[in-house]
């Protein structure tokens, strides 16, 4: 049987390196990204290319660099993200739209780039990391929030539109998994002279007590796994604890204020 070929945008750390040493144990060749090769001299656990997902002249080259490699693309695993947090009054707007372009657009860069090449081939899967947040509004992550839930509609539109090629897409929606995002997270900082300083404070420590006690992330790599071997996925996946699962079953149950002021309980506000 042929050796399926992975690529795994951000693949250098957390989530992705996760995924992408359990898919090398499977006998998989993996791809991982990185925006910048000269960070990770040391890197051998897989292949890495360097990619910006937000610079399509980066992508363009490395699947064109992994086209000459292996000539073809199994999987693209979307994984590469940013967080961000604060108040949305007090968040510079370049900072929600550089978050946009990375957590949005950079899927959908990449998405673009291996729909010829799977088209070209018959086949092909497309994993779009997304996130439980992307289901709700979350006070002080109401933009990481609208990232993810814009990926996860736009991949609920772009399966149909790629029913015809034998291309699946689906979503997998991730909680909160013990890994380094909060150290690369963007902050609005905790101003002082701000109608926020205590709710918006006080939030941010329960968000970082939530990444730093979370899921080992290798619970995300089995759920991608079984995603890899069925025929058919879904549209969507969550993964991650039993109560952030049940909060999206509540929510959907739940009159929507009622769902509002569990949050505002949890979040202490």
């Amino acid at each position: 049987m042929e050796q399926k070929i992975v690529l795994i945008t951000g693949g250098s750390s957390g989530i992705g390196k996760s995924i992408g040493n359990y898919l090398k144990s499977k006998g998989y060749k993996v791809y991982g990204t990185t925006r910048n090769l000269g960070n990770y001299p040391n890197f051998n656990d897989f292949d890495l290319l360097e990619l910006d997902v937000r610079n399509t002249k980066t992508i363009n080259l490395a699947i064109a660099q992994l086209m000459e490699k292996e000539g073809r693309l199994d999987v693209l695993i979307n994984n590469a993200g940013v967080g961000i947090t604060g108040p949305i009054e007090e968040t510079p707007h370049e900072e929600i739209l550089k978050t946009f372009e990375t957590n949005f657009h950079g899927p959908l860069h990449m998405v673009k780039a291996v729909l010829p090449q799977m088209r070209k081939q018959g086949s092909g899967l497309i994993i779009n990391i997304t996130s439980i947040a992307g289901y709700m509004g979350l006070p002080f992550r109401g933009i990481y929030s609208a990232t993810k839930g814009a990926l996860e509609i736009t991949t609920e539109t772009l399966r149909m539109e790629i029913k015809d090629f034998g291309i699946h897409m689906t979503n997998l929606a991730p909680g909160d998994f013990a890994t380094n995002i909060a150290s690369g997270r963007y902050h609005a900082p905790v101003l002082n002279d701000s109608p926020y300083t205590e709710p918006y404070g006080n939030t941010l420590k329960l968000i970082n007590e939530d990444v730093h006690g979370g899921n080992d992330p290798i619970e995300v790599a089995h759920m991608v796994y079984k995603i890899m071997n069925t025929k058919k996925p879904k549209v969507h996946y969550k993964v991650g604890s039993f109560m952030q699962k049940f909060s999206l079953t509540l929510k959907n149950i739940l009159p929507d204020k009622v769902y509002e002021k569990l949050l505002l309980n949890h979040y202490k506000l």
